[in-house]
Formats: structure tokens, C-alpha cells, sequence
């Protein structure tokens, strides 16, 4: 099933013509998909109302458009204007589907990678759960004072009813094709942008006008995946060959940015969410592997079950945060006077 995924990725990068065979499933998909937004748009269908306001980040495409490291951004930029926020989240790969919340010692099997990763960077309160009312709903049971719900990703789930839509659009890889899924990458139709605040993920400032929402993501120096005192942390890894090992959405932005960091990539790819093995690693002892943070989270939890194995001690971390547009925080200042009377 991995190896299916990697293959259709690569035709969606390549824009393979063989991708046409796909097109009855896509117009299936399209068809699936505006009906059952009818339903819920025209209230035949029941939606889930919280108590508080809901802000959805999301994304049109299949695959990391980078909204993870936004909210990020977004929820440490919050705290820091005093808002109590909270942040909601499937939890894609987790072994139970209920609800439950995200604690700082959650592993990726309980949770989900992504939300590890929040949780761990940002010390949010964070609930999981397919229902994402029942998450909604355990999360503030456990923080009944929290003022705004950040649902990270959930933009198709018609279920939930949503005050705010960011929409994330990766302005360097485009739409592809612009074919919807399996054809191509696109969740949903071009339409679907209409009416949401588009945030656009792209270094290129110069492209776009003056107050456009942008984002993008600013590497730190690669760290040790192992060890937690200062003086393992304060170790970094110079440009050499590399094995880039990831299990994201979208590697070719993890294998670009190394490249131009100055490191020799030699990619090893795997599908989105990828859960690690040790088969995975041990071929990979030659050189330095290089992984992204959402993957070094499952990574440490493999390191764990195996505490004397050489090979984590080779792994290293590519740190990256989002550098947000002077205009994305003052639309989010819009946001919290709109939705929670706070300026």
C-alpha cells in the first residue's frame, strides 16, 4: 500500500500522462464530494456547534502544504498575547479513533505524529479524535476556560460547523495537474478557496502583492535526534552526504532545503505518516541520515524500544519553523477581535 502511495505521488510530481486513467475515479470523487457539502450546507446533514469559536487550518491538496509549523507559529503567538487556545486534530495513524487528549508524554500510536509535535513545541491543550465534536468536547472538559479552538486540518469534515477558514496553498508546487483526487492531488475544486483566507506557503515575497498572507519555512541547524542536556544539543551536523529519511506529505521540499543547506541527498522516501521499523534504518549505517521533526517523533518512540542500537545515534533532526507575513499576524489580530473580542 506504501509503495502505491510513493508511486502515485511521484506521478501527481511528475504529471505523468499515465495519471488519466484515473479520471472516472476522479469524476466519482468530485461528484461524492459536492454532495455531500450540499447536505451539509443546505442543513439535510446534522453539524457539530461549540460552545466557543472555531478557526479550521486546512489545505485543497493531498499532502504537507506546511500547516503543522503555522499553527505552531499561530498558537505560540497566541499564548503570547494571553489568548487561551486550544487545538483539535484527527490524529491520522493512531491505533484508537475516540477521542482522547494529547499530553506531552503521548506517543504517535495513541495520538497521531502531528499532534505530538504540536504539543511538544507549544505545551498546548490538544484533544484527538475522527469525531472532532467529541474532541471538542473532551478538550474543554479538561480546559473549560480556553476562548478559541484551532482545528488543525478537518476542512472537509462538513461535520463540524467552523467561524474562520485558513487554507494553506503551497505556491511553489501549485495544484499540479489541477485534477482532483486520485487523478491528480486536489482535494477539492479551485472554488473551494472562495470565501476562506488563503495563506500562501512560498519564500518568494516578490510575486505577490504587498499585503499578501504569506508563510514559509526557515531551517534551523540539524540536531542530534537523541539526548536532551545542552551540551548533546549544542552539537550540529556540517554539510556532507546525507541520507535523507522522511515520511511526510511532500519530501521534495525536506530533499530541496537540504540541498540547499549544502548536504549530498541521498533520498529515501516513504509514504505520509510512514510508521518506522528498524528494517527501515538498517541498511542506512554508511552515512548520517538526516530526518524532519515530524518523523524524528515516531523515530525517538522506535529509539525506546531499542535503547542500545548504534544506528539513532546517527540520526539527526532538520528543525524548521514558519516565518509568518507581517499581514498573517494582523489578519489573525482580526480574527481574535471578531471571534473573541480580544485585540
Amino acid at each position: 500500500m506504501k509503495n502505491l502511495e510513493l508511486l502515485i505521488t511521484k506521478a501527481w510530481q511528475d504529471n505523468s500522462p499515465m495519471l488519466a486513467i484515473l479520471a472516472p475515479l476522479s469524476a466519482l470523487y468530485g461528484v461524492m464530494g459536492r454532495v455531500r457539502k450540499s447536505l451539509y450546507d443546505n442543513d439535510k446533514l446534522a453539524k457539530y456547534h461549540a460552545p466557543i469559536p472555531v478557526m479550521i487550518i486546512g489545505n485543497i491538496t493531498v499532502g504537507g502544504s506546511g500547516k503543522t509549523p503555522l499553527i505552531i507559529a499561530l498558537v505560540k503567538y497566541l499564548q503570547g498575547k494571553g489568548v487561551n487556545v486550544g487545538v483539535i486534530s484527527r490524529g491520522y495513524g493512531r491505533v484508537d479513533s475516540r477521542p482522547a487528549l494529547v499530553r506531552e508524554g503521548s506517543t504517535p500510536k495513541e495520538v497521531g505524529d502531528e499532534p505530538c509535535l504540536i504539543v511538544q513545541s507549544t505545551n498546548v491543550p490538544m484533544a484527538v479524535g475522527a469525531n472532532r465534536g467529541g474532541a471538542i468536547e473532551i478538550l474543554l472538559e479538561n480546559s473549560p476556560n480556553l476562548q478559541l479552538i484551532i482545528s488543525d486540518d478537518g476542512l472537509q469534515h462538513y461535520a463540524l460547523h467552523r467561524d474562520v477558514e485558513w487554507i494553506v496553498v503551497d505556491g511553489v508546487r501549485g495544484f499540479g495537474n489541477e485534477k482532483l483526487f486520485p487523478q491528480g492531488f486536489l482535494r477539492e475544486p479551485f472554488d473551494r478557496l472562495n470565501g476562506a483566507t488563503v495563506i500562501y506557503h512560498d519564500s518568494r515575497a516578490e510575486q505577490y502583492d504587498d499585503n499578501a498572507l504569506l508563510m514559509h519555512l526557515a531551517p534551523n541547524n540539524p540536531m542530534p535526534l537523541l539526548g536532551n542536556d545542552k551540551s548533546v544539543n549544542d552539537k550540529t551536523l556540517p554539510p556532507q552526504k546525507v541520507y535523507a529519511l522522511s515520511g511526510i506529505g511532500y519530501p521534495t521540499r525536506f530533499f530541496k532545503t537540504l540541498n540547499e543547506l549544502g548536504f549530498d541527498v541521498v533520498e529515501r522516501a516513504f509514504g505520509d505518516h510512514h510508521d518506522f521499523s528498524l528494517d527501515d534504518l538498517t541498511d542506512l549505517t554508511d552515512l548520517p541520515i538526516i530526518t524532519t521533526s515530524k518523523d524524528a517523533v515516531k523515530l525517538r518512540e522506535l529509539a525506546s524500544t531499542y535503547p542500545n542500537h548504534a544506528v539513532f545515534d546517527n540520526i539527526w533532526v532538520l528543525p524548521v519553523q514558519a516565518v509568518l507575513s507581517e499581514s498573517v499576524y494582523g489578519e489573525m489580530d482580526r480574527v481574535l477581535l471578531g471571534l473573541v473580542n480580544v485585540a
